[in-house]
C-alpha cells in the first residue's frame, strides 16, 4: 500500500493550513489505493539550516518520516509571492529521502497561491520529486470566511480528486526506481 504524506507548509501560529490539510485528507481517505497522513513540519522543531551541527533529533525524525513515504501532497500558502521560509527550510533538511517520489500541490492565497506553487515546483525538481500537473488553487476571498475559517467551494472537489489520482499513479510508478 502506498503511503502519501499531506505536508503542512506553514508553522506560524494562527495558520489555516491544518484546516486545508484535514479537508484534503477527508477526500483522500475515501480512496482504497493508498494511505494518507498529515505531516506537520512544526512537529519536528527543525532549526534553521546552517545554524546547527545537524544532531538535533528533529532532523533525523524528519528524514525518517520522509523516507517512509512514497509521495506527498503539499499544502502551500503564498507568502510574498513564494512559499514559506519554514517549508523551504524543511525541504532543504533532506536530500535522498525525497528522491524519486511524486507530489501534488494544493495552494491558497489571494491569487490562489499560484506563485507559491510555481516556486515549489522548481525546488521539488531539484530534490528529484516529480510534481503532478493538476493543482487545486484556493482563494482567501472565496474559500475562507474572514480569511481564517476554511469553507471550500464544491467546485474544488474534482480538482483534488484528479490531483490525488495523479499523485497515487506517479508514486506507484516512481516506487519502482527506489
Amino acid at each position: 500500500m502506498l503511503k502519501i504524506g499531506i505536508v503542512l507548509g506553514s508553522t506560524r501560529q494562527g495558520r489555516v493550513s491544518p484546516q486545508v490539510a484535514e479537508w484534503v485528507k477527508g477526500i483522500a481517505d475515501k480512496r482504497t489505493d493508498a494511505e494518507f497522513e498529515i505531516v506537520d513540519i512544526a512537529d519536528y522543531n527543525l532549526p534553521f539550516l546552517g545554524t546547527t551541527d545537524g544532531t538535533e533529533p528533529g532532523i533525523a525524525a524528519w528524514n525518517e518520516k520522509l523516507a517512509s513515504l512514497d509521495g506527498f501532497v503539499f499544502v502551500v500558502q503564498e507568502y510574498n509571492h513564494s512559499i514559506t521560509g519554514a517549508l523551504k527550510n524543511a525541504i532543504d533538511f533532506a536530500r535522498e529521502a525525497w528522491y524519486n517520489k511524486a507530489a501534488g500541490i494544493v495552494s491558497y492565497g489571494s491569487t490562489g497561491g499560484a506563485r507559491a506553487a510555481e516556486h515549489i515546483r522548481g525546488i521539488l525538481g531539484e530534490v528529484k520529486v516529480a510534481d503532478v500537473r493538476t493543482h487545486p488553487t484556493l482563494s482567501l476571498f472565496t474559500d475562507f470566511e474572514n480569511m481564517s475559517e476554511f469553507k471550500p467551494q464544491d467546485l474544488h472537489l474534482d480538482n483534488v480528486n484528479a490531483m490525488l489520482e495523479e499523485v497515487v499513479a506517479w508514486s506507484g510508478a516512481l516506487k519502482t526506481l527506489r
